[in-house]
């Protein structure tokens, strides 16, 4: 409320500084002012108060500044003097104000031709109004040349507004679309990080089990053997196997809850859109390190909507890794390339590369070469993700060096059937 206020005192304010930029076409009294256009301006933009109070605040204020600005300047002028002269402003602006909420002209601002055509009529209107006040003084009869410019004068100045205005909004809805487009990709990029943490807990699930199945039976054959100190053994067993079983339930409901978040009719995007997400944040973090990397993509082919969170899953792996490996500089190259039926991803980094005996121990669950300023490792879990979901998918995973041994190149082989659709 407070800030619907202060624009309202702006306009209050400006729209009298803005009527001194003002000529006169007509050789009398009338004129012509940036005051009018910057009044349609605000009264486009606010919603508050009505437009009808706006008129008579406005109108006040443009008369009284006008005759306070004159008798200023020509300190001979009498105060009932000047206000005579410019009191018939006044009803220009209230009128104005008037017929804009008669005709409510907030109404039509996807229709600029009829917003534009009421505008003008608007002005006459109000040209009109203030016309028949002054000359009502002076006896003098407006003109058939006079109405043709000031229907020239209201056509000008109404769809300049209204292109200002246009521009305006025009510049407003493409910031909250950047903003939702931002918003959108955090999104997208959370729950991949979800799916890949849901992959993870299904394993799990499946491990444990497993687990409480074995426990069980290892249960069972203890108490079939029936001596006496065997038999605490099988109680401890049991008891084993039902802290799995407790493990796995609650696993199970954790995992309920991840699938239905995760999973959409939009599960599907172009995968030019789902590589410029992955790139565009990985820049964004790799500027957040400290890091200057130069980041390009080569995309060859026509590829078929991708599942999002699969895509974005492998994707973000690899080039995360690819610029944690960099020091301070380097480079990471992006190629998607449609082959027959596969589609085939690769990054490659020109780091300092991975020694051929350790390109094997990349891919075990908890592997890493990788710690924090604390000296606390990584998970060493990403890698593994990658090379486990891939398999699943029916695709391959390699790495080797780059040119000269320098670098490391990662590159994804998937089947089109497995990692997207068909459009």
């Amino acid at each position: 409320m407070r800030d619907k206020w202060l624009l309202f005192l702006l306009m209050v304010v400006s729209v009298p500084l803005a009527g001194e930029l003002n000529f006169y076409p007509f050789h009398n009294d009338f004129r012509v002012s940036l005051g009018t256009p910057t009044f349609f301006l605000f009264l486009l933009w606010l919603r508050f108060p009505s437009p009808f109070v706006s008129g008579l605040l406005v109108g006040a204020a443009v008369t009284f500044f006008r005759t306070g600005l004159e008798v200023a300047i020509e300190p001979a002028r009498s105060w009932d003097a000047a206000f005579l002269h410019h009191y018939p402003v006044f009803f220009y602006y209230l009128t104005y104000a008037v017929a804009f909420r008669a005709v409510r002209l907030n109404r039509y601002h996807n229709r600029p031709i009829v917003l534009g055509l009421l505008g003008v009529t608007i002005e006459i209107a109000a040209s009109l109004a203030e016309l028949l006040m002054r000359y009502s003084v002076t006896e003098q009869v407006v003109s058939f040349s006079t109405w043709n410019q000031i229907l020239i004068i209201g056509i000008f100045r109404s769809f300049f507004v209204l292109s200002l205005f246009n521009l305006v909004i025009l510049r407003q809805s493409r910031a909250t679309e950047e903003l939702t487009r931002k918003e959108n990709e955090k999104m997208l990029l959370l729950i991949s990080e979800l799916y890949e943490e849901s992959i993870q807990l299904k394993k799990t699930l499946h491990n444990a089990e497993n687990i409480a199945r074995d426990s069980y039976g290892l249960y069972q054959s203890l108490k079939a053997e029936q001596p006496e100190p065997l038999d605490e053994l099988a109680q401890k067993a049991l008891q084993i196997a039902g802290q799995v079983h407790d493990i796995k339930k609650d696993n199970q409901r954790i995992y309920a809850g991840l699938s239905g978040l995760i999973s959409h009719e939009s599960d599907y995007m172009p995968l030019e859109a789902l590589v410029d997400i992955v790139l565009r944040s990985n820049q964004k973090y790799a500027r957040s390190l400290g890091k200057q990397i130069d980041f390009s993509l080569h995309m060859e082919g026509v590829f078929p909507l991708c599942h999002v969170y699969v895509s974005l899953s492998l994707l973000n792996n690899l080039v995360v890794n690819a610029v944690e490996a960099l020091n301070e500089a380097g480079a990471i190259r992006m190629e998607v390339k449609r082959e027959q039926e596969a589609v085939v991803f690769l990054v490659a980094d020109n780091g300092p590369g991975i020694a051929p005996k350790y390109r094997e121990k990349i891919f075990i669950p908890g592997y890493t070469t990788k710690y924090d300023k604390s000296g606390n490792p990584s998970t060493g879990i990403g890698l593994a993700y990658v090379k486990q979901e891939t398999e699943r998918l029916l695709g391959t995973v390699q790495v080797q060096a780059g040119s000269d041994e320098q670098g490391t190149i990662f590159t994804i082989t998937l089947p089109v059937g497995q990692i997207g659709k068909e459009e």
